[in-house]
């Protein structure tokens, strides 16, 4: 019987957690994408070159939407739920940018519990941009303090995984689930 069943794969822009969550999907796990690339081209689509810095609460908004939606949808399911990205790292992200935001995006993050989350380090040498991440690695290397950050203020133990091989980091995070 496994323990775990709402696990977030988090970190900062490019530390590789999206390969991280293809190789769990390729493994059989059941994993829900990042939404913010998402909101990024839609509003791409309508004009808006990046949203976040045009509108950071209506861009905000969305992902916390889109976050809660996921959560929402595998709230009755009893087995391992991989989130790229939780409802906190909405929060975490005005922060570092600080941006004020409504008292609903805290208690959007106590309502919605997580059981593990697992933290991914800024790593330079497979950090990359492009049209959707327009953040420098300095400002990567922010962002992931500021996600820590605000893991830690909700009470949450973030577990880093350390820099290695898809597989291995994989490996890694579930030698932690057991």
């Amino acid at each position: 019987m496994e323990v775990h069943k709402k696990v977030v794969i988090t970190g900062g822009p490019g530390t590789g957690k999206t390969a991280v969550i293809n190789h769990l999907k390729s493994q059989g796990y059941f994993c829900l994408a990042e939404i913010s690339r998402e909101v990024i081209l839609e509003a791409q689509q309508q004009g808006i070159d990046q949203l976040f810095l045009t509108d950071p609460i209506l861009f905000s908004q969305k992902l916390l939407e889109g976050r809660i939606a996921q959560y929402q949808q595998v709230e009755k399911v009893s087995k391992t739920i991989f989130f790229d990205r939780g409802i906190p790292d909405t929060v975490a992200y005005m922060d570092y940018f600080n941006t004020q935001y409504p008292e609903h995006f805290i208690q959007a993050c106590h309502n919605h519990p997580y059981d593990v989350i697992f933290l991914l380090p800024p790593w330079e040498e497979i950090y990359c941009s492009d049209n959707e991440r327009y953040e420098s690695f300095e400002q990567a290397v922010e962002i992931h303090k500021a996600l820590k950050e605000t893991y830690l203020n909700y009470g949450y133990t973030p577990i880093e995984v350390p820099f290695d091989t898809v597989a291995n980091r994989v490996n890694y995070i579930n030698s932690h689930l057991k």
